[in-house]
C-alpha cells in the first residue's frame, strides 16, 4: 500500500540549534525525507540558525554529512542537491542583537513562517522576544518548542506565560514526538473508527493497563542533565502521560485539535493523587556492558531515579476500579515501547479447569517495530478433546501495509509537516502542560524532601523487584519486556 501524500503550502522553516544533534539526527533528516515525498514545494526555505560562525556553503556540507549517516542507505542521492540549495544559514546570538536583522531579511512576505526552538529551554523566552522585536512574530507565524516544559508547575507556568507575551497559543507546538509514532495516531483509529473495541474500553470489561518505555542504554552523555531531570521528569509527566491520556480519553466530538487536547486534559484532572506504596523508583547498577548509574552522573550520593514504576487510578465513570501500570527505565532488558490493555477473563468457563480461557490482550508496539496484535483463544488443531490455546491476530505495518522501516515516516516528519499546516492535534496544549507538572510536582516534592534512596537493579534485569511485588500484591504480573 502506497501511503498518500498531502502537499503543503509555501513556508520559512528557521531552525535555532541548527548544528545541535537533535537537527541533525531527526530534523534534516525527516525534513529530506518530505522533500523527496514530494510534500512541500521546491520554494520553501529552510534557515538554520546557531551561534556557531559560518557560511551557507560550510552549513550545507554539515547538513549532507548528518543526512548521509542518519539516513543511511536511503538511494535518493540525485534529490540531495536539491534540497541542500533551499538551505541557507544564519549566525545568531540568541540572547544579543548579532544576527537577528540577517534573519529577518531572509523571511519572505505571505507564506507560512515556522520557528523550530531546538535550544535549550532557557533560550525560548530570549529568542520569543527578539523575533516579536524584529517584526517577525506576526499572525502567520509558528513556534515549535522541543521538552521539557519546565521542571515543575512553576516554572511552565512561567514558561508559558513568556510565550503567551509575544505569540498566541493557537501559534505555540509544544512538540512530543511520541504523538507523531503511526501507531499512536492508530491508537485513536482503532478506539473512535470501530464499534468492535469502545463498548469493551472501559472498566467493566477492562482488566488493567500497561504501558512500558524501556531502554538499554544508560544516561550516557546526558548524566548532568539526567541527574536534575529523573525519569519521571524526563518520561512519566510527558510521553507516558499523553499515553495514558490517549488510552483513556472520553471520544472527542470531532477530530480537531481543540475537542481532543479538551479530553486529553479531562483525564490528567481525574487522575488520583499517587500513594507512596504505588511509586517504585530504582537505580541501575554496573553490568558488563557498563558503569552503574552513580558513576555514570559522577555523583555517589545521587538520589535520582533511572527506574520509575507507578500505579496509576482515574477517578471518573469510565475507569474507576481498572488500574494503569507505567513503567519506564535505562539499562534494561530490551528496548521497547508498548501498551497492554488486558481484558477481564470471561465471566463463566464452560471448559475444563486445565483448560479454562486466558485473558485476551490488545497488545500496541510503538518501538521497535510498530504494529499491534489482540490475543484469542482457539481450539488447538487435531483430535483429542478441546484443547484450548492463546494466538495472535497480528497487524504490523510491514506486513499488513507492506511498508519496511524505511517507508514509515518518522515522528519528527509528520509532525513538522502539521505544524505547516497549523494542525495543532498532536501537539500539547498549555494548559495540559500545566495540569500535568500539577499532579507530578506533589511526587517528587515527597521525594526530593525524603531521605529514600531508589532500589538498585541489575543492568539488564526488568528493574527493581519491587517494581514486580507492585503487580503481585493485585495478583497480576508485568508482561515480559522484550524487542
Amino acid at each position: 500500500m502506497v501511503s498518500r501524500v498531502i502537499p503543503v503550502e509555501d513556508f520559512d522553516l528557521v531552525i535555532f540549534g541548527a548544528t545541535g544533534d537533535l537537527a541533525h539526527r531527526k530534523i534534516f533528516p525527516g525534513l529530506f525525507r518530505r522533500f523527496v515525498a514530494g510534500q512541500f514545494p521546491e520554494t520553501a526555505r529552510i534557515i538554520g540558525a546557531a551561534r556557531t560562525a559560518q557560511d551557507d556553503a560550510a552549513f550545507r556540507n554539515e547538513v549532507d554529512r548528518a543526512i548521509r549517516e542518519f539516513l543511511p542507505g536511503f538511494g535518493e542521492e540525485a534529490r540531495l542537491a536539491e534540497f541542500l540549495a533551499l538551505i541557507s544559514y544564519v549566525s545568531i546570538d540568541a540572547r544579543g542583537i548579532n544576527g537577528w536583522d540577517e534573519l529577518k531579511g531572509k523571511i519572505r512576505p505571505g507564506v507560512v513562517h515556522a520557528f523550530y526552538f531546538s535550544v535549550a529551554p532557557a533560550l525560548f523566552g530570549d529568542i520569543a522576544e527578539r523575533l516579536a522585536g524584529h517584526g517577525m512574530a506576526d499572525e502567520s507565524s509558528r513556534i515549535v518548542v522541543e521538552k521539557p516544559f519546565g521542571r515543575d508547575l512553576a516554572s511552565a507556568k512561567a514558561l508559558n506565560a513568556t510565550l503567551a507575551r509575544y505569540f498566541d497559543e493557537k501559534q505555540i507546538y509544544r512538540i512530543d514526538h511520541y504523538l507523531g509514532k503511526e501507531t499512536v495516531q492508530n491508537l485513536m483509529a482503532v478506539r473512535f473508527a470501530n464499534i468492535l473495541f469502545e463498548p469493551l474500553w472501559n472498566a467493566q470489561y477492562v482488566d488493567h493497563v500497561q504501558i512500558t518505555v524501556a531502554e538499554t542504554v544508560g544516561v550516557g552523555g546526558r548524566g548532568e542533565y539526567y541527574d536534575h531531570s529523573g525519569a519521571i521528569r524526563d518520561m512519566i509527566q510527558n510521553h507516558m502521560m499523553q499515553l495514558l491520556c490517549l488510552i483513556a480519553m472520553e471520544p472527542p466530538y470531532h477530530f480537531d485539535p481543540d475537542a481532543v487536547r479538551d479530553e486529553k486534559l479531562k483525564v490528567i484532572r481525574a487522575l488520583e493523587p499517587l500513594k507512596s506504596s504505588e511509586i517504585v523508583r530504582g537505580q541501575y547498577l554496573a553490568g558488563p556492558d557498563g558503569p552503574g548509574y552513580l558513576d555514570d552522573v559522577e555523583n555517589t550520593a545521587s538520589r535520582t531515579e533511572s527506574f520509575v514504576a507507578l500505579k496509576l487510578s482515574i477517578a471518573n465513570w469510565r475507569w474507576t476500579g481498572t488500574p494503569f501500570y507505567l513503567r519506564t527505565g535505562k539499562r534494561l532488558r530490551a528496548r521497547t515501547s508498548e501498551i497492554v490493555i488486558t481484558f477481564k477473563e470471561p465471566p463463566h468457563s464452560i471448559f475444563d479447569e486445565t483448560e479454562a480461557p486466558k485473558a485476551n490482550q490488545l497488545v500496541i508496539k510503538l518501538q521497535p517495530n510498530e504494529g499491534m496484535h489482540l490475543t484469542v483463544m482457539i481450539k488447538e488443531p487435531g483430535p483429542g478433546g478441546m484443547r484450548l490455546v492463546q494466538v495472535p491476530l497480528d497487524m504490523s505495518f510491514a506486513d499488513a501495509l507492506g511498508q519496511d522501516g524505511t517507508d514509515m515516516p518518522d515522528a519528527y516528519e509528520r509532525l513538522i509537516m502539521d505544524v505547516i499546516r497549523g494542525n495543532q492535534t498532536l501537539f500539547m496544549r498549555g494548559d495540559e502542560v500545566e495540569a500535568a507538572w500539577a499532579w507530578t510536582d506533589p511526587i517528587i516534592s515527597e521525594w526530593e524532601a525524603g531521605q529514600a534512596r531508589p532500589e538498585p537493579y541489575d543492568a539488564g534485569s526488568s528493574g527493581p523487584d519491587e517494581a514486580l511485588r507492585l503487580l503481585h500484591r493485585d495478583n497480576r504480573r508485568w508482561r515480559e519486556i522484550r524487542s
